[in-house]
């Protein structure tokens, strides 16, 4: 995401209503955006070409433009309803996917002038969470009944999972190998599931592999590195979890005792996590050591979401 020349930037949002990109090796505030003044933000995404950066909140999604000193959106997407949760692009930037509690995930066509949707698919439960396969036509969702959902965005092929009932699944990812799924829910457990494919199935097959107990409450995100070798799990317990995906077993704990850590994401070299969490902080850890390297101070109110998907980030 670069905002001015070759600038590694981070993006935070939260319920102060702003969005800030950060240089994310100085820790400087470079740029506050505007969202909307009736919703936190709970995803951000950017688009693959680094010009243009995504946020989805309580019936709005908007687009900003991170090449201009613009802080309003460029675009505003219209007929919108209820609380939009994830968003995400597919790697050429073609299109983009929203899931969001009026049950549907949605495919939003970017190559026209104004984005319209092109493709839904109804959970019939409001859905918590969306992510991309990285064959790029694979959609994993997580729904507030317990469903999990595989669905095929070309040929509608699509499949359902309820690997714990009574419970509402927070957070779904995928490895960037495409070997393994996982889905975290709101009575702090991991499912994880093995992957594959073959030239002739309609959709990847989930073979359920293995239930952690990741955290004693809510867990609110996953994700996989980049390098695909660990998993993060972050919680209302104060805690990012780091688990290796050669075993599952867990790694590394970061604390942040007394708030939840709303979201994380990790650095290209898989070697640093940052957190948002909600005393209004965004840290950069260095995995090996445990140890925050860096705070981003500057939001009111905590941070809900964030965006990093760049280069390395040097010591």
């Amino acid at each position: 995401m670069e905002a001015t020349g070759d600038q590694l930037i981070l993006a935070t949002g939260g319920y102060d209503h702003t969005i800030k990109l950060w240089q994310a090796h100085t820790g400087n505030c470079i740029r506050t955006l505007r969202f909307v003044e009736t919703s936190q933000v709970n995803a951000l995404d950017r688009t693959p070409d680094k010009t243009r950066l995504a946020a989805c909140g309580y019936q709005c999604i908007r687009l900003y433009d991170l090449e201009s000193n613009c802080t309003v959106p460029v675009i505003n997407f219209e007929s919108v309803q209820k609380n939009i949760t994830r968003l995400g692009f597919q790697e050429d930037g073609n299109w983009m996917y929203t899931a969001g509690e009026d049950h549907r995930v949605r495919i939003w066509d970017m190559l026209s002038a104004t984005p319209h949707c092109s493709r839904v698919f109804d959970c019939q439960a409001p859905v918590n969470a969306a992510c991309l396969h990285p064959n790029q036509v694979e959609i994993a969702m997580g729904a507030q009944n317990g469903g999990v959902y595989l669905w095929d965005v070309k040929s509608e092929v699509h499949e359902q999972l309820i690997p714990e009932v009574d419970a509402s699944i927070q957070d779904v990812a995928i490895s960037p190998d495409g070997q393994y799924m996982a889905a975290v829910n709101n009575k702090g457990n991991c499912y994880i599931w093995s992957l594959s494919s073959s030239p002739n199935q309609k959709l990847t097959t989930l073979q359920p592999k293995l239930k952690i107990a990741a955290h004693k409450r809510y867990v609110l995100r996953c994700k996989f590195s980049p390098d695909s070798r660990l998993l993060v799990t972050t919680s209302g317990d104060g805690t990012a979890r780091i688990w290796k995906s050669d075993d599952f077993t867990m790694w590394r704990e970061l604390c942040i005792e007394g708030y939840w850590v709303w979201d994380a994401a990790f650095s290209a070299d898989s070697k640093y996590l940052f957190t948002a969490s909600s005393d209004g902080i965004a840290r950069l850890w260095k995995l090996q050591t445990k140890n925050p390297e860096r705070k981003y101070t500057g939001h009111t109110k905590a941070i809900t979401a964030l965006s990093f998907r760049d280069e390395i980030v040097s010591e």
